[in-house]
């Protein structure tokens, strides 16, 4: 008889197309308690499937149909383009209660479900790049026909990657703006750091590790305490000094508009390439 507090079965999980946040996700599930003998990603050349055989215990094939053969977790990794034929090829294979997971940027559900067999669940999910080290962000929305038992079953196999949060699919274009893009923004503002570090007489080396430690305890500080990021800016900025006068300079350049226009382009180019692979969309 099983215990109750055992922990829940994992599927056999395959991973079709194995780049940078695939094989994050893949080493993320592994880490949460999926087993490597459970595991099965495709490859389309031998040195990639050496790579993940050494780094995981994985098993590797080129043949997308027989990785889904017995799944019951399938997570697609691959461009937007290659997705209907990938689907088409793998369509028949899928197992009839099996969960389809989308990594695929800007790409609605219902691309998915329009090559897929009637019925099939289909979860979409936008992580970032920091799920590379755990400490990612991956917001996932629910197809026609994912449960709130899929849900739970994706949440899982994310939950090595970091934070995992349940929105709304209308709301993947803004999640995509804020925390999907959003690492390139923090790496632009470290850049900028440490370069006027450099101007003001420091070492780039020194520059750059101050700048990067700086946005690590800020986040940190922020994810801990709980409290509004103004809140923590005014404890930082006395009255007359040299934050004050900083942000000052900041609000001057509108600083704080550029990112809310930069957010909103970014948002506007998600919902252009939904758009352009939305079921019936030339292509």
């Amino acid at each position: 008889m099983t215990s109750p507090d055992a922990p829940a079965r994992t599927p056999r999980l395959a991973v079709l197309g194995t780049g940078v946040m695939a094989e994050a996700v893949l080493a993320g599930a592994l880490a949460g308690g999926w087993s490597a003998a459970d595991v099965v990603a495709t490859v389309r050349r031998p040195e990639r499937a050496a790579q993940l055989e050494q780094a995981h215990g994985v098993s590797t094939t080129t043949d997308n149909a027989a990785a889904v053969r017995g799944a019951g977790v399938v997570l697609v990794g691959v461009k937007p383009k290659d997705v209907g034929p990938l689907l088409r090829e793998v369509g028949d294979a899928l197992e009839p209660d099996a969960v389809v997971v989308s990594l695929v940027a800007g790409l609605p559900t219902a691309a998915f479900e329009a090559v897929l067999p009637d019925g099939t669940a289909v979860v979409r999910t936008m992580p970032n790049t920091p799920a590379q080290v755990g400490a990612g962000v991956t917001a996932i929305s629910p197809g026609t026909h994912a449960t709130d038992e899929h849900l739970a079953l994706v949440e899982r196999l994310l939950a090595g990657t970091g934070l995992v949060v349940r929105v709304a699919e209308k709301d993947q274009d803004a999640v995509s703006a804020v925390s999907g893009s959003g690492p390139a923004y923090v790496f632009y503002v470290v850049d900028a750091l440490a370069e006027a570090g450099v101007l003001l007489g420091l070492t780039r080396q020194v520059a750059l590790q101050i700048a990067t430690q700086t946005v690590l305890g800020a986040g940190r500080l922020l994810d801990e305490t709980g409290e509004h990021p103004a809140i923590l800016r005014e404890k930082v900025s006395s009255p007359g000094g040299t934050t004050v006068r900083a942000l000052a300079r900041l609000d001057a350049g509108g600083v704080r508009a550029a990112f809310l226009d930069a957010l909103q382009a970014a948002h506007a180019r998600s919902a252009e390439i939904a758009a352009a692979y939305a079921p019936g969309a030339e292509h």
